[in-house]
């Protein structure tokens, strides 16, 4: 007989058994170490309320505190015939208390307890991918600082354009992520609001402290209207989805640099043989495939915020099971990035960077604008020295200066990373993640 909290001793069909659960049980051991939080913190909310006795709580922490560990140790199974995560803890519970286990479920339902594993899970995955942004920030600052004065090609329309450098490509992936982090900002305090109390939906007759709950879980504030609180399920994972998305962005599109700057056609930059797969029949095949993953796992990425979008579109206020199924893009989702921005990190550190390419004379050309200013500069109206400048360049008499003075922000030559690198820090500490964690660490201390 399946374990259910819901169980009323009737006999589901085995067929509607199997399609309803899903792929739940998989699912949900990516929660499973946030149930049990959220269950420590519930029950020691129902012990200030008078629904525990002193006893009571004191053997259910202790207990949970063992399951807390079998879940951080990678050792915590959900069982043959148990739904979910929130009944094989309920079971464990029971198996050594006995009826107090079951006390454990009192002004809860399983809707907000998944609410707010979902979160929990969200808010401590959201700290890690942060963190592995930051490790490419770095990497890309500290490139663009050591390869500034390496002038390459800019192109518009796949065109060589105006002279660039190694400095600027590097620094506009690591600003970009900046723009990523403050997304994720945003998402963030969203994922960092307390459902728990809410119920079904429809809050509770007993007289919860949903205040003390959110403080003992390090929320910055809750979900105050309980119906709202069950109509986030699905928005919250959506707009961290789009924060997400904007990271897979920005390294797909590195990536999509990369595997055109390591080409024979341009040559700019070359990748360690390691790094690098070969032919089966072409022996002199060197293929940034890491890249070209990166490029499509990215890819995939950005097509979660509209997975999520099409399963929840249309459905009224109230829960509603299709929620379930946003569980399998979404957990996942986290570990695929993380292992796309680690992999890209590595890489960045171990290319090598082609220092000469601007001797080649096809890409002289893009000197022209530079001389059109010098002219201007000189006291040419500028209308005048573009028409000067391009009619030698008909000609064939252009001959380039390939000195570049440029010093405004953000230019070759005033790259303004030091601004970068402090707005880059401005935005993670602005994440406070030492208010949850202190939050966590204080819980499993009582």
């Amino acid at each position: 007989m399946a374990q259910k909290l819901w169980d009323k001793n009737t006999q589901l069909d085995e067929q509607v058994e199997r399609f309803t659960v899903g792929n739940d049980r998989e699912m949900d051991l990516y929660l499973a170490e946030y149930d049990v939080i959220g269950s420590m913190a519930h029950i020691t909310m129902l012990k200030s309320v008078g629904l525990l006795d002193e006893g009571e709580w004191r053997m259910l922490m202790n207990e949970l505190k063992d399951i807390h560990w079998l879940a951080r140790s990678g050792v915590f199974v959900i069982e043959n015939g148990v739904e979910d995560v929130h009944s094989q803890v309920e079971l464990m519970l029971t198996r050594t208390l006995g009826d107090i286990g079951k006390k454990i479920h009192g002004g809860r339902s399983r809707n907000d307890q998944v609410l707010l594993d979902i979160k929990l899970f969200t808010r401590a995955n959201i700290k890690e991918t942060v963190s592995h942004v930051s490790s490419l920030f770095n990497s890309l600052t500290a490139q663009s600082e050591r390869y500034k004065s390496v002038l390459m090609p800019g192109y518009t329309h796949l065109q060589i354009a105006m002279p660039s450098s190694f400095g600027l490509w590097f620094g506009a992936y690591a600003e970009s992520l900046v723009d990523d982090l403050q997304l994720m900002l945003a998402a963030y305090r969203i994922c960092n609001r307390n459902p728990l109390g809410s119920a079904a939906g429809y809050g509770s007759s007993f007289p919860l402290n949903r205040t003390l709950t959110t403080e003992l879980l390090g929320f910055e504030s809750l979900d105050y209207n309980v119906v709202y609180a069950q109509m986030g399920r699905g928005k919250m994972e959506r707009t961290v989805a789009f924060a997400l998305a904007g990271i897979a962005a920005t390294i797909g599109k590195l990536a999509m640099d990369a595997c055109l700057f390591n080409s024979q056609n341009f040559g700019f930059i070359s990748l360690p043989d390691s790094y690098t797969t070969g032919s089966s029949i072409m022996p002199h095949k060197k293929n940034p495939d890491v890249f070209e993953l990166v490029r499509a796992k990215c890819n995939k990425i950005q097509a979660l915020p509209q997975q999520i979008t099409l399963i929840t579109n249309n459905l009224p206020s109230g829960y509603f099971r299709d929620l379930q199924i946003i569980k399998e893009i979404f957990l996942p989702s986290f570990n695929e990035l993380n292992d796309c921005l680690k992999i890209v990190n590595q890489m960045i550190n171990s290319l090598t960077i082609n220092e000469h390419i601007l001797d080649d004379e096809k890409y002289s050309l893009i000197f022209s604008v530079e001389e059109v200013n010098r002219r201007v500069l000189a006291g040419t109206p500028f209308r005048d020295a573009y028409k000067q400048v391009g009619l030698e360049i008909e000609a064939g008499k252009f001959v380039p200066r390939k000195e570049v003075a440029h010093t405004h922000e953000g230019s070759i030559g005033n790259l303004c990373n030091d601004k970068i690198v402090a707005l880059h820090s401005r935005t993670v500490s602005d994440f406070n993640f030492e208010l949850s964690e202190q939050a966590e660490q204080k819980l499993l201390a009582l």
